[in-house]
């Protein structure tokens, strides 16, 4: 790489645009006695020191593997990994991989991605997928922008459910703070906002309708007379999905969302303390050349042999920035690896058994949660594997008490619904078993008769 150095006018006019009088100012955030050369770093280690050093460091978290006892989803979710996809991550070929530019020496990279491309198309009953984006939030900011690129800018409205997962639409304010857009629906105090309680909000105006299936608080709403609405008013919409719950459910695709994000965890990530994760990003065929991402198609070389390559690349921010749909050139390709093997060593028949467990288990334990004192589910509607627990305490305190018997309790939904405080959002996966789940009723059960 080549550096081109700038002259003293072009460095004064930049710092002028960033709003600066000198180089020095723009390091003010850092104190002075951490600024090179006068680092003040600890003495050096020995490797050794270092890895014992680390690993103390480490052993200071609690992690739901070795200590605790989880019943915390919210967006991410603790599911059994089998052990194949930590080995094929970790196989130097798929690990030091870099961007498959030059496809004649990157085929097993574009294979393996275009593999992941054609499950979770078949997963979420859309035409095609891309190569992914950074997590579910992230895809779900690109299905704005996919919005706003189709209508050319002619429409500005997106009517967002207030169910959707609150970082997500926080994410989405965030990407389209300069856009001038226009939201509607998207008011925490609206949390009981049915789907057909936001076709009235549609009209001329709208690019996008964005909904949660299952919705933010675990609920099972079948959007397809929402979208038929949407539809008719020349509106697209966005299902923002849970990948495991659509092994058991009727797909967006069937519905006939135009596109479908989310987040992937589930499938063979752990939870990693947030992160890295994998959104995925699935649409209509005829959207594809407005769809942010990497997107892997299939050909033959000159031999006539079947070939993998980087397909419609002229979208993407490094080839023609100025008219790109979106800045995303880039996608989570070994995390996209390890979806692509979970689904493979799972098959459909195995991922269906884990999306059974999950709902038999968490229907189980809801069951036995409401007949406790002061307890109970919070809304009737059907749900998958995570439902709203209304509690006699607020939810921090709750959590509070089954931290200190070992047991991360739900997700406090007065975090971000204000009027929710004495409600708490718990998930339930295969990998809790009915001793687990049995200790925390008794748990709770003690606590309600302090």
């Amino acid at each position: 790489m080549t550096y081109i150095p700038i002259s003293p006018t072009e460095r004064d006019a930049m710092l002028k645009t960033v709003g600066v009088k000198s180089l020095d100012d723009l390091f003010d955030a850092i104190p002075k006695k951490h600024r090179f050369p006068e680092l003040n770093l600890p003495p050096a280690l020995t490797e050794m020191e270092a890895a014992a050093h680390l690993g103390e460091m480490a052993s200071s978290n609690e992690n739901v593997r070795e200590h605790l006892v989880s019943f915390l989803g919210a967006g991410a979710y603790h599911h059994y990994v089998p052990s194949v996809v930590d080995h094929m991550l970790r196989r130097g070929e798929f690990y030091t991989a870099y961007t498959p530019y030059q496809p004649e020496i990157s085929q097993g990279t574009l294979q393996a991605i275009f593999e992941y491309q054609s499950l979770m198309a078949t997963l979420t009953g859309m035409e095609l997928s891309n190569a992914s984006h950074y997590d579910g939030a992230t895809a779900t900011a690109e299905a704005v922008n996919l919005a706003y690129a189709q209508f050319r800018g002619k429409r500005k409205k997106i009517v967002m459910s207030p169910t959707v997962h609150p970082q997500y639409r926080e994410v989405i304010r965030t990407y389209s703070q300069g856009m001038g857009l226009e939201e509607a629906g998207d008011e925490p105090t609206s949390s009981e906002l049915s789907p057909e309680a936001l076709t009235p909000l549609i009209d001329e105006s709208t690019m996008l309708v964005v909904v949660q299936y299952p919705d933010f608080f675990g609920r099972i709403h079948d959007y397809t007379k929402l979208i038929e609405d949407a539809h008719a008013r020349g509106a697209l919409v966005c299902i923002v999905a849970n990948p495991t719950a659509l092994l058991m459910l009727k797909t967006p695709g069937e519905m006939g969302a135009d596109i479908v994000v989310g987040e992937a965890q589930p499938f063979g990530i752990p939870l990693w303390y947030g992160g890295p994760y994998l959104g995925f990003f699935t649409t209509k065929k005829s959207y594809v050349h407005k769809m942010a991402g990497r997107l892997i198609g299939e050909t033959v070389d000159s031999r006539g042999q079947r070939a993998y390559v980087l397909t419609l690349t002229a979208r993407e921010q490094h080839i023609k920035r100025e008219r790109a749909t979106s800045n995303i050139c880039t996608n989570q390709g070994l995390l996209a690896l390890a979806a692509a093997v979970y689904m493979s060593t799972l098959g459909k028949q195995g991922l269906q058994e884990v999306a059974n467990l999950c709902y038999q288990k968490a229907h189980y334990a809801a069951s036995e949660l409401s007949k406790l004192d002061g307890f109970g589910l919070c809304y009737p509607d059907p749900f998958f594997h995570e439902f709203v627990l209304c509690t006699p305490k607020p939810a921090s305190e709750v959590n509070q008490y089954l931290l200190d018997n070992g047991i991360i309790g739900g997700y406090d939904l007065g975090k971000d619904y204000p009027a929710l405080q004495n409600h708490l959002l718990v998930a339930v996966t295969e990998m809790n078993s009915k001793n687990e789940i049995d200790t925390l009723v008794e748990i709770l059960q003690e606590m309600s008769h302090e």
